[in-house]
Formats: structure tokens, sequence, C-alpha cells
């Protein structure tokens, strides 16, 4: 058996078992929770090994036991609130179980999401998730199989869990809402192609059809360049504002496919002296922190980031242990509209 001490610490396995009067064997069924000892024997064993500051290399043990207890996480931008929050309660979630997760930020750039996979692999993690992105999750890259789930992202291989929000009906919802209240629903998304966006625009449409609006349907979209940068989207959507005040009679209602295009409408919205809720209504979609702090308060599709972030957790930490035996549900985590001050 061979065990790695810090550098500070010079005392080997084989000396443990001598200062306390025990086996090596003994000594490594305790520090690997093998059973076959007493209780008294451990206690006697792990007194030594606190008091001489004895460590295991974990990664060497992990390896020997085929096991990390490390998750890896591909995200495609930390900076996103929906995205950060969904993040930390995993973490929080797998902390709990006893597991470290790494968390790799792709900035929506493949070869970086690539390069990630590769080093995820190399690092032996017992299993990854994979939120979001632009295509469908492909698992050739990976060395070998382990559990992984994708979250808002289609995978293309067989094997590979699912966890998603039902953003086609939170998408129908809002279109719904905002053509009850009197306006003819316009849909702003952003320049970034997701699963997600994709779904979102689809049941704008949706609905748009069942209501014989098809004819008026009016889908603006965001250059990837505006998403970036909160000045230039200001401007692009002042921009598409005027417009939409030049050829539409008021109240306008806008569908903001994220809370924040929904927020910087509200800017631009004072500039140009819309009143909200009056001459425009505004819904958003994740209910993210920033839609408490707008004014008026935002109105959005809520996402259940909790309910996604326990079962992922729940599916990844049995398949870890018995991959064969777990079923994963994969019906759409439900949403709902929160009412607040922009409709």
């Amino acid at each position: 058996e061979s065990w790695s001490v810090m550098a500070t610490s010079k005392i080997s396995i084989k000396e443990i078992a001598e200062l306390a009067d025990v086996s090596v064997a003994t000594v490594s069924r305790i520090l690997n929770d093998n059973g076959g000892y007493s209780e008294a024997t451990r206690q006697r064993v792990m007194a030594v090994v606190q008091e001489r500051g004895y460590h295991v290399n974990s990664m060497a043990k992990g390896l020997r036991m085929n096991r990390t207890n490390t998750i890896g996480v591909i995200i495609p931008d930390l900076a996103n609130s929906f995205f950060a929050d969904l993040v930390e309660k995993l973490e929080k979630r797998f902390f709990a179980a006893g597991y470290a997760t790494i968390i790799c930020d792709t900035a929506r750039d493949e070869a970086k999401e690539a390069s990630y996979l590769k080093r995820l692999d190399a690092r032996m993690v017992d299993g990854l998730i994979i939120i979001s992105g632009a295509s469908e999750f492909d698992t050739n890259a990976l060395t070998r199989q382990l559990p992984i789930v994708c979250i808002d992202r289609k995978p293309k291989s067989s094997g590979v869990a699912y966890v998603g929000s039902d953003h086609e009906y939170g998408a129908k919802l809002a279109t719904a809402t905002l053509a009850d209240v009197g306006t003819t629903p316009v849909l702003i998304g952003g320049g970034h192609e997701s699963p997600s966006t994709t779904a979102r625009i689809k049941g704008y449409q949706t609905e748009m059809a069942a209501r014989n609006l098809q004819d008026q349907e009016l889908i603006l979209r965001l250059t990837t360049d505006q998403d970036h940068d909160p000045d230039v989207q200001r401007a692009a959507l002042r921009n598409l504002l005027r417009q939409l005040m030049s050829t539409s009679k008021l109240p306008l209602g806008v569908f903001a496919v994220s809370d924040k295009i929904a927020a910087n409408l509200l800017v631009v919205a004072r500039e140009l002296y819309l009143n909200v809720p009056n001459e425009l209504k505004i819904i958003g979609f994740d209910d993210a922190p920033i839609a408490r702090y707008t004014v008026p308060e935002l109105t959005t599709i809520h996402q259940d980031t909790s309910a996604i972030a326990e079962r992922t957790a729940n599916y990844l930490l049995e398949a870890i242990t018995d991959r064969d035996h777990v079923e994963l549900d994969d019906t759409p985590i439900p949403i709902q509209l929160i009412q607040r001050g922009t409709l």
C-alpha cells in the first residue's frame, strides 16, 4: 500500500502501525474505512494520525478506489445570474455529499469547451454536468464512460441524462399574458443561440399562431456584440423601441427572452419617457435577482433552480454509485409567471 504525507510530516503508515501497536493492514483498513477492526483500535490509530499530522494522498487513494470524489461542471457564462445561481446550488449539494466541484466557464467558446472536457476527463472526475450550449452535447471527446447530466442542452449520445425547464410553455404563458392585456406581443431576444432560446421563440410563435396573430408576430434579435456590452445593448434597444413606437399603437407589449434584456428595456423606456406599464408592458424570463431591483419590479417567468439542482445532483450521486440501476425523471421542470410591476 503506497501512501503520501504532507511535506512537513515524515511519518509513514508503517510508523503509525508501530506507534499504535497494530499491523500495517489494520491501519490501511481504518484509513479506508473498510471495517474489520474494533472501535477502540480505530480510536488508537486515529489519535496517532491526528497527533502526527498524517494526510492521505486523496488523488492516489481515489485512483486506487476508482473514485476521485470530484464533479466537473461545464458552464457557458458564469456572469449570467441564472447559471451562477444554479451552479452555487449544485456546489452546495455536492459539497454536503463529500464531493468537490470543478467549475469551467467556456465563455461560449466551443474550442474552450473541448479543452475543458479533456482536462476534466484526465482528472478522472466521477461525473459531469453540462449546462446549456449552442449545439447538442457529444460524448465522443471523452475517453471513458461516466455519468453525465445535460441541463438545458440536448445530449447527442444515448445514456446521457437531461434536465431542463419548460421553456416553450413559459414563452407561451408570457405571450398569452401580454396579449390578454391588450397588446400585440413582440419578442426581443439575445444574439447567442441556445436550446432554451430556441424553445422560447417556438413558444412565442405557437401562441401567436393560436391567437391568429402569426401575420403580426415580430421577433427582434440582438447581435452577439450587443449582448456583451450594456451600453451597446441599450443603444440597440433604444432604436428598437423607437421603431416600435412609430409603427405600433400603445401600449406596446414586449416578451424579453432574458431578465437582463428586460432590465435594459426599462432603462431605455425611461430615457424615451415611455411609462411602464401604461405605455410599455414587459415580461422577462428567468426571475433573476435583478428582477427585484428594477423600477418597477419586473414581471417575469420563474425558473426553479432549486428543483433543477436537486434533480441533477440526486441522479448524478446515484449514478456514480450504481449507474445501471438509476433512472431520471426527464419531464420538464415546471415554471410560473411572477406578477410584479411591468405588466
